[in-house]
């Protein structure tokens, strides 16, 4: 139960689902014979590629630079050679140009540790190189939240472990069982950013997580593992501080500005691999799950595996799936096709049965949207101003807060696809801020 703990207004309540796969241990999932990795997997510049057709690459080794500040590195993710540098599938939808590498079926790769970076100098660049980014799904560059702008400072760094999203269990699994990684990781980004408190809000469904993490935090001064109420958008950045520091981001404004930085569990965990090890961002932990996977699991994964490698390691699809989706349920891409590339953004794989068709209907103006959106905005009003393309009317209401958590499709009874319009409402405000 989590009745009284932290947590914020409004929000849902969807199934769980975790249960498949929250007590399975993370399992490696085998090498394959070909990687694709797409230049464009994090938010910001996509980076730009080093290597040619034809070179061998080591496992780790950097094959795509940052082109810009807002963008990052990517390493090789095995040992061996560069066969193609063309257009790909991608899992947006679109043709994105990508790296393909045939792994060296010879080749030892375990990729070995070494000493690390050694002291924190440099650390922005040092991440930038690495390749890290936020590991939740936004895939935000991990540099630019450690390099403070002139005149900011920091108090309160946060670990997000709720993966409030239904069925994912990867960040429960990271914190479960490598709870000194991300405490280690949660000290360095509080070190390099000079904060005074560090918070790691985990919602109460991960009893284990929890009491991992407080083992690992026994004895360091200025650290709390903070239970929070299970509800969705718990995740969410500007949720989580209000559950734990009970304080509001501003509209228009950024964590930053109430000295707070927020990073995720998984993320915390690559860092301290960084740092500690040497070692790039080249593999994550994701959930494969849902009525429509034979064998759920927690699979650590290559960067730039195919995502038919790992439905085959998990047994195949059963007939009966409709959709495959990668992330969760509520803020997930459903995919057209399967010869798409695990990305570093990528937390889940699901795989659903069944999927709602119901048409739309008029709207009944029941409140249920207004009552749900952990924004305080009006879904429904919002709704009709985008059909109307009213673009003032929409700044006026604050469309761009939204940060499309579906909770106002979730609750909806007459089935209006609010969270695709508001997609669209926001794609209108920057097509209008772009004359």
């Amino acid at each position: 139960m989590s009745w009284g703990l932290p947590t914020f207004r409004h929000g849902v309540h969807p199934p769980e689902n975790k249960e498949a796969t929250e007590s399975l241990p993370i399992e490696r999932v085998p090498f394959v014979r070909e990687y694709v990795l797409p230049l464009a997997q994090h938010i910001g510049r996509p980076a730009k590629a080093v290597v040619e057709v034809k070179d061998r690459v080591e496992r780790g080794a950097l094959i795509a630079e940052p082109d810009g500040f807002v963008s990052t590195a990517i390493h090789a993710p095995v040992t061996g050679t560069v066969t193609a540098i063309e257009l790909r599938p991608h899992p947006s939808g679109k043709l994105e140009l990508a790296i393909v590498i045939e792994a060296d079926p010879f080749a030892n790769q375990r990729m070995p540790k070494t000493s690390g970076l050694g002291d924190l100098s440099d650390i922005v660049g040092r991440v930038q190189r690495g390749g890290l980014v936020g590991l939740g799904g936004a895939a935000f560059p991990s540099h630019v939240k450690l390099s403070l702008p002139e005149g900011k400072r920091v108090s309160f760094v946060i670990i997000n472990g709720c993966e409030c999203e239904p069925y994912l269990t990867c960040d429960h699994r990271v914190m479960a069982e490598r709870p000194q990684a991300v405490v280690r990781g949660l000290q360095i980004m509080m070190e390099v950013l000079g904060a005074e408190r560090g918070y790691l809000g985990i919602e109460a469904n991960k009893p284990d997580a929890i009491e991992a993490l407080r083992a690992a935090i026994r004895g360091h001064r200025g650290l709390e593992v903070v239970p929070l109420a299970v509800k969705y958008p718990q995740g969410a950045e500007k949720m989580l501080i209000d559950a734990i520091l009970e304080r509001e981001v501003p509209a228009g404004g950024l964590p930053l500005d109430l000295e707070i930085v927020v990073n995720n569990s998984g993320t915390a965990a690559a860092l301290a691999d960084l740092i500690d090890d040497g070692l790039p961002l080249i593999e994550r932990v994701v959930t494969v799950t849902g009525p429509g996977v034979r064998r759920p699991a927690n699979l650590l994964v290559p960067i730039g595996t195919p995502l038919m490698a790992l439905l085959e390691h998990c047994d195949g699809l059963r007939p009966e799936t409709r959709q495959v989706v990668l992330g969760g349920p509520m803020m997930g891409q459903a995919q057209k096709r399967l010869d798409i590339p695990i990305l570093k953004g990528t937390s889940g794989v699901l795989a659903l049965t069944e999927v709602n068709v119901e048409a739309e209907q008029p709207c009944i103006r029941c409140g249920r949207c207004l009552e749900a959106c952990p924004m305080f905005l009006n879904p429904s009003r919002l709704a009709l101003l985008v059909r109307a393309e009213q673009v003032d009317a929409l700044e006026s209401s604050h469309q761009m807060s939204c940060f499309e958590c579906a909770s106002c499709s979730y609750v909806c009874p007459s089935r209006i696809p609010l969270v695709q319009l508001m997609r669209v409402g926001k794609g209108l405000l920057r097509e209008a801020a772009g004359r």
